[in-house]
């Protein structure tokens, strides 16, 4: 059954109550509001309601809290957000070191978003953030050194929980940041204490959901530290997902230019420059005793085999015939599912983490490939073979010791998101994606940039081609 209709009575109720406004002959404005509301009767509409609310307050230009009573829903809010929304969104936990690890993650997720510039990163919630970072350049300028330096001794700069107009974690974290927001809602999925259930400071107005179970969630408290870990690498194997998704779609962006770059350019480049070597070795034949023209010759013909040995090189790779990558939502959603699950990172053993190799790399052909069938196809895989090399717990297993694993998995998640960071910002600092990026922009005005550099190229080799014809004819008078 379709959930749609009721989502949109739920959040149209709930913005009936975000949304009030004093009437416009009020001497004063009204004083904050908070009013318990009625949990959804359906409770599998509760998560993609928060995800509508969250969406509605970006469209809106408001800020949002939805303040939870522990981190067990975190994952699944976080899922359930719009992925095109997803970095203006703050989804954090509660644990100080791993707050810092979904932090960092979130960060550089909105700042490749904002270097990719696509159509994953366009409409008036974005706008309206590239707007707040111009106010606030500082902040973020900072909040991006803080990440970058990557000490777990240093804490983030204190107002950043204000860089994001959507925050979503656990009533202590939210009133450790300070940062207020016009609407909150609070989530009973554990118990809130008392404090907390009240008007929110600088909150227009809080809504107090009843407590109501939600699919997917067990509303305990975390009562140990394996319980507690286990609650933090859900929320930092969704940052992992996040993460890989979108290096596998910048990868995959620039994969489909470079295939189109080569077939419209490198090979007029490598022709041009054989016969910019053949020009340097006439020059060098009229004049032997100049040695800066040998010098030039050698030069000229090391780089025309190069070049050309690199288009050659490029040509025998399997590609899509340059067409332009353009993945949408719902195989962004599968690939980054499937992240989730089989991760090579979140392996228990050697043996596992060769299986999760295998299907992440199988994953990865698919999402580049476009292929959503083969994205099910991993799935399957995973799902016949997974418990075969990823051993269960026993009760002969001590707390000690799979706290210890716990652990490790955390740190080996922790890398490779700054592994991801690293290789992010190596791709954006290549000349390939500077040119990249300006071939996107040059299409919203109407243009085709690589077309316009293959006319261009080609009037060089014409001009070259006349500069050998002429200086070849004396030789042969």
């Amino acid at each position: 059954m379709d959930s749609a209709p009721d989502i949109a009575t739920v959040i149209t109720a709930w913005l009936g109550q975000f949304a009030a406004r004093p009437p416009a002959h009020a001497a004063v404005p009204l004083a904050p509001t908070f009013r318990e509301i009625g949990a959804p009767t359906d409770p599998s509409i509760t998560l993609p309601a928060l995800a509508a609310l969250a969406a509605e307050a970006l469209a809106r230009d408001r800020t949002l809290w939805i303040v939870t009573a522990d981190d067990t829903l975190l994952p699944d809010i976080s899922n359930a957000l719009d992925l095109r929304l997803r970095p203006l969104c703050l989804v954090l936990p509660g644990a100080d070191y791993a707050g810092r690890i979904a932090l960092r993650a979130t960060l550089s997720l909105l700042k490749s978003r904002l270097t990719r510039a696509a159509e994953d990163s366009e409409g008036p919630a974005w706008a309206a953030m590239r707007a707040h970072l111009l106010r606030d350049d500082t902040l973020w300028r900072a909040c991006l050194a803080w990440s970058m330096r990557g000490l777990d001794s240093e804490a983030p700069p204190a107002e950043i929980g204000n860089l994001f107009p959507v925050r979503i974690g656990p009533w202590q974290l939210a009133e450790r940041l300070g940062a207020p927001a016009e609407w909150v809602m609070l989530m009973q999925s554990g118990q809130l204490p008392a404090h907390v259930r009240t008007p929110w400071p600088g909150a227009r107005c809080t809504l107090m959901l009843a407590a109501n179970p939600l699919s997917g969630a067990t509303g305990l408290a975390v009562i140990d530290e394996t319980s507690r870990l286990h609650a933090e690498l859900e929320v930092l194997g969704q940052e992992l997902a996040e993460m890989e998704l979108e290096l596998a779609t910048a990868q995959g962006e620039l994969a489909g230019f470079t295939e189109r770059y080569h077939a419209l350019i490198a090979g007029r480049l490598a022709e041009l420059d054989r016969i910019q070597a053949d020009l340097a070795k006439l020059r060098m034949q009229h004049m032997p005793d100049d040695p800066t023209l040998d010098a030039t010759a050698r030069q000229a013909e090391a780089r025309a085999q190069q070049s050309h040995q690199e288009n050659e090189t490029f040509r025998t790779k399997e590609g899509n015939g340059g067409k332009r990558f353009a993945p949408g939502n719902d195989l962004k959603k599968r690939f980054r599912q499937l992240a989730q699950k089989i991760h090579p990172d979140r392996a228990a053993n050697e043996a596992d983490r060769a299986w999760r190799t295998q299907l992440m790399s199988e994953a990865n052909r698919a999402y580049r490939a476009g292929d959503i069938g083969a994205l099910d196809e991993v799935l399957a895989l995973w799902l016949e073979g997974g418990s075969a090399t990823r051993p269960r717990p026993t009760t002969s297993t001590s707390a000690s010791t799979t706290a210890t694993a716990l652990t490790e998995e955390v740190a080996r998640i922790r890398q490779r998101i700054a592994a991801i960071v690293t290789e992010l910002d190596r791709l954006y600092g290549s000349r390939l994606y500077e040119l990249f990026a300006a071939a996107r922009v040059a299409t919203r005005q109407g243009r085709d940039l690589l077309q316009e550099m293959a006319e261009q190229v080609d009037r060089q080799i014409d001009l070259a081609n006349s500069q050998l014809d002429s200086l070849a004819q004396p030789a042969t008078a």
